[in-house]
């Protein structure tokens, strides 16, 4: 049996190099995805996420970088597991760019069908809200994930 991987994609209508520094730097993701991060995705370095619903910080190491066209990253895609995530930007007309997002990969079993399930439902989050933000100036996610905050 073949291992789980996620598969995501959706065309945004900016050029890649627009789309390409939404999702490298830090400042504009925190406008779509992240709270903050501790730098730009860069090969090489490794930085630290935070989400708005999450009192925790997630490593991100940048395996390699092709800009305009791919980014690489490693993150603990699920509780003690590594996993990669490329981010591939295609050219499809004037100011409109297809982004392809895979991540893999997990064994077929419960722990892989959490994340699967999970992750898959986490970037088509992120297309969406990349998409509302870089379109329309809108953060989707403003507010939208405050039922998981955990209040002491």
């Amino acid at each position: 049996m073949k291992d789980l991987e996620i598969n995501a994609a959706l065309q945004i209508g900016k050029s890649r190099e627009e789309v390409f520094e939404a999702i490298v730097d830090p400042e504009k993701m925190a406008h779509y995805f992240i709270s903050e991060s501790t730098g730009r995705l860069e090969e090489g370095e490794t930085v630290q996420w935070k989400f708005p619903e999450f009192d925790m910080r997630f490593p991100v190491t940048t395996k390699k970088v092709n800009k305009p066209a791919m980014i690489e990253i490693d993150w603990e895609g699920a509780p003690g597991k590594t996993t990669n995530v490329k981010f591939q930007l295609e050219s499809k007309a004037e100011e409109k760019t297809l982004v392809r997002i895979t991540e893999g990969s997990m064994n077929v079993d419960e722990e892989g069908l959490q994340w699967f399930g999970r992750n898959s439902e986490g970037w088509a989050n992120f297309l969406a809200c990349m998409k509302a933000y870089l379109e329309f100036g809108i953060n989707l996610r403003k507010g939208g994930y405050d039922f998981m905050i955990i209040k002491e």
